[in-house]
């Protein structure tokens, strides 16, 4: 039997056994982050995406493209959720796979359950699967991957939301095989969409569950792949590692789920910015360090969170939301990173900016050789008047080692619905419905 197969074999023992019981509430939880950041994020891109709708005409249909109130076609409203699923760069992830996990499979697993008349419970155990499988994989070929310049939420999020969504329809064991072999040619997905102003990041989730859902049709239509689509010399491992010598993590790594490994983020910015953000935020409340009174801002973090994000010129909203020096200066300000923080209007605020440029980060040895088990910032803020204040922060608020309560959780997601502009009551009924055992998909989508 090839590894391949030994893969997907262990993939359905761990789906036999699952301890749904156990798991339901905190996949609810990604669930209804999924929809409040998706939701958001159609309407902080509305401009850009009635420019789409103009141009591209997509074909009408009864899928629900999360918070654009548009009923589409089917690939439409996959390609649409993924789309405005990560525009905000606010759904979950984990930092040992550097992947965003929720966003690529829900785009795919709602509409589906939608046209199919899933539960809400079935759906929920699929994406259990879907996450374990794009945790893993990312794992194995992390961060060596990420450093050939690949997105590991596009190229490994398109074989979890497959097999997601595998299981959520029914399919054989060939049928399933068939369609992740296709969803291995297909994976792909660049980071420089991280680099210059670009804003074509929330294009790596769009397209992988797009390409999950045709890897479904193909393997359902009966397109073989081939045998061994993982592990051979020309296979999805060695084209996204150049290595020959990758093995595959085991699943349920450190006896969790990676569902249960996910953070849920407070600051609407990438990321490897939050422990700096915390960081200079304590200080701040601590001592009521102020813009006008910062002489300067050093920060020592991880590697990982240096390149690509120690940038101070700031063309873009996206830009601001990879900065790590200006995702500290609206926290310096405000004492908050949310949505407002990163509007268009405070990229040029001549305040923000100039702070901006105070903010100095490098990477260091003992920090980095921690990461990921530990998410370590240390900031060190030099008043004019020649005080000195450092904190350091190991695990940021949303960790599973230091999680959002449950009014936290509800308040960012009160937060996030109102922003997109649904009143309390409409998203308290959401809310109930995913928590409290609402049975139907499409009932669900209705509400939206």
């Amino acid at each position: 039997m090839n590894r391949t197969i030994c893969f997907l074999d262990n993939v359905k023992k761990l789906s036999e056994g699952l301890p749904f019981d156990r798991l339901k509430k905190r996949t609810a939880e990604s669930l209804l982050d999924y929809l409040a950041v998706t939701g958001a994020g159609a309407k902080f891109q509305e401009d850009k995406l009635a420019g789409y709708y103009a141009f591209a005409e997509p074909e009408s249909g009864g899928f629900t493209a999360v918070g654009t109130g548009k009923k589409l076609a089917l690939k439409e409203a996959v390609f649409l959720n993924g789309l405005n699923g990560h525009a905000l760069d606010f759904d979950d992830g984990t930092n040992a796979g550097i992947i965003h996990l929720g966003s690529p499979i829900f785009s795919l697993l709602l509409p589906l359950a939608q046209k199919y008349d899933i539960s809400v419970e079935d759906m929920l155990r699929a994406a259990v699967i879907g996450y374990e499988v794009s945790f893993t994989m990312a794992l194995s070929i992390q961060p060596g991957h990420k450093a050939l310049g690949y997105h590991a939420t596009g190229t490994c999020g398109v074989l979890g939301a497959t097999v997601a969504a595998s299981y959520m329809l029914g399919f054989t064991d060939e049928e399933r095989y068939r369609a992740f072999a296709a969803a291995c040619v297909s994976a792909s997905g660049m980071l420089m969409v991280l680099d210059d102003g670009s804003e074509l990041k929330p294009y790596n989730v769009a397209k992988s569950a797009l390409l999950a859902l045709t890897s479904l049709q193909l393997g359902k239509a009966g397109f073989k792949g081939h045998p061994d689509p993982l592990f051979h010399s020309r296979g999805y491992l060695k084209m996204m590692t150049g290595r020959e010598d990758i093995e595959l993590k085991p699943l349920m790594f450190n006896n969790t789920y990676a569902v249960e490994k996910t953070y849920t983020k407070p600051y609407a910015s990438c990321r490897y910015t939050h422990p700096s953000i915390e960081a200079a935020v304590n200080i701040r409340n601590k001592y009521g360090v102020t813009a006008e009174t910062v002489d300067s801002v050093k920060i020592k973090t991880y590697s990982l969170a240096v390149s690509g994000h120690d940038h101070t010129d700031i063309p873009t909203t996206y830009s601001a939301k990879m900065s790590i020096p200006y995702s500290v200066a609206v926290g310096i300000i405000f004492g908050k990173a949310g949505m407002q923080e990163f509007s268009d209007e405070l990229i040029q605020n001549s305040d923000v900016l100039a702070l901006t440029k105070k903010v100095a980060v490098a990477a260091d040895d003992e920090l980095s050789a921690a990461f990921p088990k530990e998410q370590t910032a240390i900031v060190t803020l030099k008043t004019t008047d020649g005080r000195t204040f450092t904190e350091r922060v190991d695990f940021p608020k949303g960790e599973p080692e230091n999680p959002l309560t449950e009014t936290e959780f509800k308040d960012r997601y009160d937060g996030l619905f109102a922003y997109a502009g649904y009143d309390k009551a409409a998203s308290d009924k959401i809310y109930d419905h995913v928590m409290n055992g609402g049975n139907s998909v499409r009932e669900l989508l209705e509400m939206l």
